[in-house]
């Protein structure tokens, strides 16, 4: 069955939604990954001598949210890019209302998620940013990236990897309301063809 031009639009839109979703979730991964598995979203950091440490942390739990939440999302849009592949190329078969109210429904509930790890990501990551800076140790978080940390080793490149999983976030964000509004288009287009 071939695609109509809407659906292969939100095709796109969710083959770039997983993408940010895969780099949003390995961001934070990597992230947490650094810190020894702590999660430094929120955290208060503090001087040990001459090196700065993560002395507080966030429940790992706050960071698991955000990367597993990114990741299951992006493994739907992959799910649905090959089933979308595979209906176009080998089965006659089309998304019915029933389908296109779950599809609705499955983006609302993303929109959400997404919404809520963006802010996360963003307040989280300015209140630890706020407590290194308030050491004086320190005049920014990328130049803190580059200090030493107690145990060596931590946080590698925690700044620019909280960057990137915040803005693949608020983009991943853009691409899912898009998807919902051609959605939207489709079940409204669908009901007059339904009617005859």
């Amino acid at each position: 069955m071939a695609l109509t031009w809407l659906q292969r639009v939100e095709l796109a839109l969710f083959a770039a939604a997983f993408l940010c979703g895969a780099v949003a979730a390995a961001a934070v991964t990597r992230t947490q990954g650094s810190f020894g598995g702590s999660c430094p979203l929120y955290g208060v950091a503090a001087l040990n001598g001459s090196s700065l440490a993560l002395s507080h942390p966030s429940a790992p739990s706050l960071c698991h949210f955000v990367s597993r939440a990114s990741g299951l999302l992006a493994l739907y849009c992959l799910l649905l890019l090959l089933f979308w592949v595979y209906s176009s190329c080998i089965e006659d078969s089309h998304r019915g209302s029933i389908g296109l109210r779950i599809a609705l429904a499955i983006s609302a509930i993303a929109i959400f998620l997404i919404l809520v790890s963006a802010c996360i990501l963003r307040f989280g990551t300015s209140s630890l940013c706020n407590s290194i800076i308030s050491l004086n140790h320190t005049i920014s978080c990328s130049e803190a990236q580059k200090s030493s940390w107690t145990p060596p080793g931590t946080a590698v490149q925690f700044y620019s990897n909280l960057q990137n999983a915040e803005t693949s976030s608020w983009v991943n964000l853009v691409l899912w309301c898009l998807a919902l509004m051609l959605q939207v288009v489709q079940c409204k287009s669908s009901h007059p063809r339904a009617q005859l």
